[in-house]
């Protein structure tokens, strides 16, 4: 199973801190952002100790494929509102594509955007554009569209929303998904059967452009769009629905990350791995956690 978690990358060890990270979780996949997500500022590629994070993935059986890199927030291709929010997301996409590539990564998963009030068509109109001046060199990085809880003007909580990209974007072979169980659950689908969701996702998608999966548990209530993540089994899903979700063997091959909430300033990611792949509830496990970060 390629399974991991969101990951740290700071200094002094860059993505060899990262990657060391995600193997104290027991994890054999993590996601990182390449600075901080809420704004631009990045470390030159030659200070992230890119090699040495490599090797050691590759001494641990984690593969390069399974080393996800996320977009940064404020990248907002659907703005219709204000055309230098526009301008930056493009430039700064563009500037992603190339650190996924030096990090030899091909997943950067992409948050659709939001419309401004100007509407979904306009908005979508607005990410093709955004997509196709920041793909120009796309190379083999796959922009992995996340699915949306639907909150605000989002762009993304429909499926339909992902097709109309692959169907208008001058490099639809690029264009992938990164499917959001919290999000999901928030737009308002039942994940009590995750086989029909899977087959509206074939249906309208294509079930071979799923390539990403964020394993989150909902604050929400179905169909809430307020996009809110739980600690695994804590929330709304609940852990047997997530669980059912991670060992389905359609989904087998695709790499699922988790985004869960810290509990008290420490990372629950080691003991929710070790559920979800002993398929076992732990409701002690926060206690658990308390105990560790003391």
């Amino acid at each position: 199973m390629k399974i991991g978690s969101h990951v740290s990358m700071s200094a002094p060890d860059y993505v060899l801190g990262a990657v060391k990270e995600a193997i104290s979780y027991g994890a054999t996949a993590l996601m990182l952002y390449t600075g901080a997500p809420q704004n631009t500022r990045r470390k030159a590629i030659e200070e992230l100790k890119v090699d040495e994070a490599l090797a050691l993935m590759e001494q641990h059986g984690i593969e390069k494929s399974s080393l996800v890199v996320h977009a940064p927030y404020i990248i907002n291709l659907a703005n219709c509102a204000k055309p230098e929010t526009f301008e930056l997301g493009v430039d700064f996409l563009k500037r992603e594509i190339e650190r996924v590539k030096a990090l030899h990564a091909n997943i950067l998963v992409l948050h659709p955007g939001s419309h401004v009030k100007a509407g979904e068509e306009a908005g979508l109109e607005k990410i093709v554009e955004g997509l196709n001046l920041a793909m120009e060199n796309v190379g083999d990085v796959m922009i992995a569209i996340e699915t949306m809880a639907g909150k605000g003007s989002e762009i993304g909580y429909r499926f339909e929303h992902i097709r109309y990209l692959i169907d208008h974007v001058k490099y639809p072979d690029n264009i992938k998904v990164c499917m959001d169980t919290c999000h999901i659950h928030d737009a308002g689908f039942d994940l009590s059967d995750f086989d029909k969701v899977l087959d509206e996702f074939d249906r309208v998608v294509g079930l071979d452009r799923l390539i990403c999966m964020h394993i989150n548990d909902s604050k929400n209530v179905q169909g809430a769009k307020k996009d809110r993540h739980e600690n695994i089994g804590f929330g709304e899903i609940g852990f047997d629905k997530l669980c059912a979700i991670v060992h389905n063997p359609r989904v087998s091959h695709v790499v699922k990350i988790l985004e869960t909430p810290y509990v008290e300033g420490y990372p629950p990611y080691k003991h929710e791995i070790e559920m979800l792949k002993g398929k076992v509830f732990d409701p002690e496990i926060l206690t658990k956690i308390q105990q560790d970060a003391k």
